[in-house]
């Protein structure tokens, strides 16, 4: 298929309706649960992923095997696309940019460029004047142990690029343990002995986070916050909407739709946030895709995330994302799978589902490792709290 410049321009000027062809730049949950969404919505669907036997490829029309920062490959997958869109940030920017020359590419590469360097998204968000915790860029060694003593308490490290989930990162200085030489190098070596920045710890009341969605046209759309739960730096569980006053959800959902009107997103964007004990709100990271702690919108609002997230990449109408029941979710790992000498099992499913208003959602994964995401458990209820009550219990079940 040959697409002209005039053969753009025609893309670029209205909807993509459905019949259409939407291409994703990832394979993962995340551009499963999208291309299902599309799939309903009548769209054929296409995936670029270094992984020919990506999550995605199971329910996608064609999978294109190629890495992140194959151009031509990006070319192919948007020149057979009428939009292309992502549910992973690493994809190089080189291939967002020839992409763009073929189709529209939601979200675009400038905004993509600042959030895929942790760094850079640090000095943007501080730039603009939106609420961040004290960090310092660290570029070498040396500047790592400046940067610790500067900010003076525990500090998290996370590498620049890539890493999520816990990859990628190292503490200093937790529990009084000593900051000397060597834990400094074995810091620097945990993240990769490359750029990163230096955090420091906060003292949180909570964990909340916020999804905007943002059409090519200016529409605008804010979830209710979720409120999350990690464990060893992995989402444990989340729900929605978030236990906060009505003053400060105002307040969350205020600067997440400040920063994506800022970089003109086109697409979703989910800004997590902090809650300090002291009452400050600041914002952690942003993500320019899909969700985990989202994951439960598809339950608790008229719209989910993952249709959404096709509503914006094809230039349509937003759907409405009002509250329709609270909704909590838990994620399941690979460690569900595994016994305690590290041998396959199967989990008890029937008994998750016999807990009331659970659902269970596996990503077709088909090696369970510790730490992997292999699905999710969903709950609702009449309050915030029996719904993660009921989906921890149906958790605990396995």
């Amino acid at each position: 298929m040959n697409t002209t410049p005039a053969d753009l321009m025609e893309k670029l000027r209205g909807p993509v309706l459905p019949g259409a062809t939407i291409g994703i730049f990832g394979g993962g949950q995340l551009g499963r649960m999208m291309g299902i969404a599309a799939r309903s919505m009548g769209y054929k669907v296409h995936v670029l992923d270094p992984d020919p036997a990506c999550p995605a490829g199971y329910i996608a029309d064609k999978v294109i095997e190629a890495s992140w920062n194959d151009r031509w490959a990006a070319a192919n997958l948007a020149r057979e696309s009428s939009t292309v869109t992502l549910e992973i940030e690493q994809v190089s920017v080189t291939s967002l940019d020839e992409a763009s020359r073929w189709a529209p590419m939601r979200p675009g590469a400038a905004m993509l460029a600042v959030i895929q360097d942790r760094v850079e998204q640090k000095d943007w968000l501080q730039k603009h004047g939106f609420p961040v915790g004290p960090y310092r860029s660290v570029r070498s060694p040396e500047q790592l142990a400046e940067a610790v003593k500067a900010l003076n308490g525990p500090v998290f490290i996370k590498s620049a690029r890539g890493g999520y989930d816990g990859r990628g990162q190292a503490k200093l200085g937790f529990g009084g343990a000593v900051v000397d030489d060597a834990a400094l190098r074995q810091a620097w070596e945990d993240v990769g002995a490359t750029d990163c920045v230096a955090e420091r710890a906060l003292d949180l009341a909570k964990e909340i986070s916020v999804m905007v969605a943002r059409a090519p046209n200016g529409e605008v759309k804010v979830y209710p916050p979720a409120e999350n739960f990690h464990e060893n730096q992995i989402l444990s569980w989340s729900v929605i909407p978030a236990s906060i006053s009505d003053e400060l959800m105002k307040k969350a959902q205020k600067v997440a739709s400040e920063i994506a009107d800022t970089f003109g997103l086109e697409g979703l964007l989910a800004v997590e946030m902090f809650l300090t004990t002291d009452g400050q709100l600041l914002v952690n990271e942003l993500a320019p895709r899909p969700h985990n702690s989202y994951h439960g919108s598809e339950r608790a609002c008229t719209t989910g995330q993952f249709e959404q997230a096709i509503r914006t990449a094809c230039n349509l109408p937003l759907g409405d994302v009002s509250l329709v029941q609270p909704t909590a979710i838990a994620n399941l790992l690979g460690d569900v799978w595994l016994d305690d000498e590290g041998k396959e099992k199967q989990p008890a499913f029937d008994k998750a589902l016999a807990v009331p208003g659970v659902r269970l959602t596996l990503y077709e994964k088909l090696k369970p490792r510790k730490g992997r995401k292999m699905g999710h458990l969903s709950a609702v209820g009449a309050t915030a709290d029996e719904a993660r009550e009921r989906v921890l219990a149906a958790k605990a079940a396995l």
